[in-house]
């Protein structure tokens, strides 16, 4: 594809960075949000604003979609006003919302049947990486689609790695976000139990965060953790209870039974009900304050 026109839909934490870096790689882009306020700036910036995704996607050879969860995708492309009531045939879709497995076949036969072909391109990454165009976008579906697409990926990110068929990316998806859910669950009830005995915290994180528990993510959610600072989000604390659930489900169907998952959920649930769910997913630890 040269220079192909780009529907682009929902401006969240994410897609607001995505559809930036599409911009100032000068890609001829649509956008649709949800809420029309956020789009007004891209707007100035030179994209062209639709009123629906369906508008959006009526002269795209390209249509990516970044949206919250299983609904919020079902309804982009398959509501009355959705992107496969109006994508011209032979059109690559992309979802790179974070879905269940189950979603993005459903929604790969659903592409199929209007002659369009979908790719599964969740990202790894946050707020600062979508904002850089240094995002890793991790794809399941047709090798071949994914060439065609790699340079509108590669505006977004610094790494590009096809999985296998279609489902794979997602279900990758699913397990990272698990297994970063599981490693933030743990240091909330970790870093309360410093904070309830009285040591030192900072030299007590200054152990962990230098030892073998010092991943990335232990790093910089438990500096969010000890300055409170929990907006604005990089990553909603509700959006970590939903991939949960999704992980846990999915790996249920796959003859699993998880343990780790499902409590990890229980913790995040909590957060939500202390009134934390729209804040940055490090909150998880005020529950226990």
């Amino acid at each position: 594809m040269e220079n192909p026109h780009i529907a682009f839909i929902g401006l969240g934490t994410m897609g607001s960075g995505m559809a930036h870096r599409l911009l100032a790689a000068g890609f001829p882009l649509n956008i649709y949000n949800r809420s029309p306020a956020k789009a007004d700036p891209f707007r100035a910036a030179g994209a062209t604003i639709a009123s629906s995704p369906r508008e959006a996607a009526a002269a795209a050879s390209v249509v990516i979609t970044m949206v919250a969860d299983d609904t919020a995708s079902r309804e982009v492309w398959l509501g009355e006003n959705g992107v496969l009531n109006g994508v011209p045939r032979g059109a690559i879709l992309i979802e790179s919302s974070t879905v269940s497995v189950e979603w993005v076949r459903l929604l790969a036969a659903a592409a199929a049947s209007r002659g369009c072909e979908l790719l599964d391109a969740p990202v790894t990454g946050s707020k600062p990486q979508a904002a850089a165009g240094e995002l890793s976008f991790i794809v399941g579906g047709n090798p071949a689609a994914l060439d065609k697409v790699r340079p509108v990926l590669a505006a977004m990110s610094r790494a590009i790695t096809h999985l296998g068929p279609t489902g794979s990316g997602a279900l990758l998806k699913l397990v990272n976000n698990f297994i970063c859910g599981v490693q933030i669950a743990s240091l909330a009830e970790g870093l309360a139990m410093i904070e309830r005995a009285g040591l030192d915290r900072l030299s007590a994180l200054a152990i962990l965060t230098n030892g073998a528990p010092g991943s990335p993510l232990v790093k910089a959610i438990s500096g969010r953790m000890t300055a409170r600072e929990y907006t604005p989000p990089n990553f909603l604390l509700r959006l970590m209870a939903k991939d949960l659930s999704y992980a846990a489900a999915e790996a249920k169907r796959q003859n699993l039974d998880p343990l780790t998952a499902p409590a990890a959920l229980q913790l995040f649930q909590q957060a939500i009900a202390h009134g934390d769910g729209e804040n940055d997913l490090s909150a998880v630890i005020e529950q226990f304050r």
